[in-house]
């Protein structure tokens, strides 16, 4: 039917207006108009608010998108809340509110070891790209981990990143983790560490290390690495806040506890 084909709710109240202008119209600003009606209707509020912001975002409208999800989640269900962090998550990246990613990432993590993730399942359903796919709490945690370690990057806190980095690749390694950790290690001068960490993506012993992506990366980085040892400079001066984290990074440790059955995850973390 026409409503499957376009991925269009069925109905006629302000929420399927909103979905038709966002995807048969292709009128995003018509979109968040009706987003709005719905949300102040209460027509399929959890879906409103998490649609709008993402159209938002589409829009280079960050900052209305995380004002609407703060003024307006607490008319949202327990069970959609997770993704409104989710979404959040994104809003804050994409707006440079690095702080705010890593609070919300590392709130994320408690939930995730506590077991509140995905709403005490063990799998979820993503979309990307139109496509559904099931995501399991150990992809999550990966994901999490490789996100903050991320975020710790862009403020130069290269020690905390690495200590993430190291974890998030346990659990799920991968060449674009790897490659960021050798990158933390070049940062921080400790180059025989940050030589493993790319051998291991020169040699494909982690998956992705034969996407074009991962070799262009892997081969700069082999470049920067060579010129550093040659050099044998100090490390650029750092903003290593790792005492700011120690606390948070002892959490982590702490969650790899045996005493916690919940997750068998982290144990390994």
């Amino acid at each position: 039917s026409f409503h499957v084909l376009h991925k269009v709710p069925s109905g006629d109240g302000p929420y399927v207006r909103a979905k038709h202008e966002q995807l048969i119209e292709k009128d995003p600003e018509a979109a968040i108009a009706w987003f709005w009606e719905a949300i102040y209707s209460g027509d399929r509020v959890d879906s409103a608010l998490k649609d709008m912001a993402v159209v938002m975002k589409q829009l280079d409208r960050t900052q209305e998108a995380i004002e609407a999800i703060h003024s307006f989640r607490a008319m949202c269900s327990r069970n959609s809340q997770e993704s409104l962090d989710n979404v959040l998550i994104d809003l804050y990246k994409k707006s440079g509110r690095i702080d705010e990613q890593i609070e919300l990432l590392k709130h994320k993590l408690k939930q995730i070891y506590q077991g509140e993730a995905f709403n005490g399942k063990p799998t979820k359903t993503a979309r990307s790209h139109g496509k559904k796919f099931q995501v399991n709490i150990t992809q999550e945690t990966s994901k999490t981990l490789g996100n903050l370690a991320w975020a710790y990057m862009q403020k130069s806190n290269f020690v905390a990143a690495e200590v993430v980095y190291r974890k998030a690749n346990m659990i799920d390694p991968d060449a674009n983790k790897a490659l960021n950790l050798c990158h933390c290690l070049l940062k921080q001068g400790r180059y025989e560490e940050a030589g493993s960490a790319l051998d291991d993506v020169l040699h494909y012993k982690i998956p992705g290390s034969d996407e074009a992506k991962s070799r262009n990366r892997a081969a700069e980085l082999a470049v920067e690495l060579l010129n550093s040892k040659r050099k044998n400079r100090a490390p650029s001066l750092l903003r290593s806040d790792r005492s700011s984290e120690d606390g948070f990074i002892e959490a982590l440790d702490q969650w790899a506890a045996p005493r916690s059955r919940r997750l068998p995850i982290f144990e390994e973390i």
